[in-house]
């Protein structure tokens, strides 16, 4: 049974094409803008989550690696389960108040979106 290759690194970093106007090209990673610079809009969402709530931040500009660490601090502090990617990070509940104020204590603005 063959090896299944799920990404580059499973090639040895090697690319083939036969498409001679073929460029390569990795994309780069975001560096983080610090908190002063971010500008977060705090949603509080109830669609298409079987009638629960959930507070979603939107906005934040940077690397994976610290949207998923600003989000486990969030859901540390807000003691619930959530979610992190695409520059979203997704809260269980309504907590929209309380993850504002912590936001806004670290330095970062954020604008509260809807009711």
């Amino acid at each position: 049974m063959a090896k299944k290759i799920s990404s580059l690194e499973d090639l040895g970093g090697f690319i083939f094409s036969t498409n001679k106007d073929f460029e390569f090209s990795q994309e780069e990673v975001m560096d983080t803008l610090s908190p002063n610079e971010q500008r977060l809009e705090a949603h509080l969402d109830k669609k298409n989550r079987g009638g629960k709530v959930a507070t979603i931040i939107k906005g934040f500009e940077g690397n994976e690696d610290d949207l998923k660490t600003l989000a486990k601090d969030l859901k540390t502090l807000c003691g619930v389960g959530g979610s992190a990617k695409d520059g979203e990070i997704i809260i269980q509940g309504n907590f929209r108040d309380k993850i504002m104020e912590y936001l806004q204590k670290k330095g970062y603005k954020v604008k509260r979106v809807g009711g």
